[in-house]
């Protein structure tokens, strides 16, 4: 099973004596739910693009598992015109949240 990529400065490693702030397992798990999330909202924002039935299961999903991530960004960001930022900022605050994922596990 892969873990977490992690990136350590040259000539760094791994502290052996530290224990992980958090399990690998439930990192790792994090990780990919953060990450999945990651990829639905870039699949709804391309799907957005096109004409595409609103009414079809795969566009209803995707919309049931994004919007209550997107909402509330959307609700606070201002208005850009016709173009709609808030899928960046959530996939911007998603990939932070990964990033402290890996720090949680591998503490310097």
């Amino acid at each position: 099973m892969a873990f977490l990529p992690i990136w350590y400065p040259e000539g760094h490693h791994h502290p052996v004596s530290r224990r992980p702030a958090i399990n690998p397992y439930v990192a790792q798990l994090t990780y990919t739910w953060l990450n999945l999330l990651t990829w639905a909202i870039i699949a709804r924002s391309l799907l957005s693009w096109f004409p595409v039935d609103q009414s079809s299961t795969l566009y209803q999903m995707l919309h049931r598992v994004t919007e209550p991530i997107i909402e509330p960004i959307r609700r606070y960001m201002p208005s850009t015109g016709m173009i709609d930022m808030s899928p960046l900022m959530a996939i911007i605050a998603l990939l932070i949240m990964q990033m402290m994922v890996g720090m949680l596990v591998a503490p310097e």
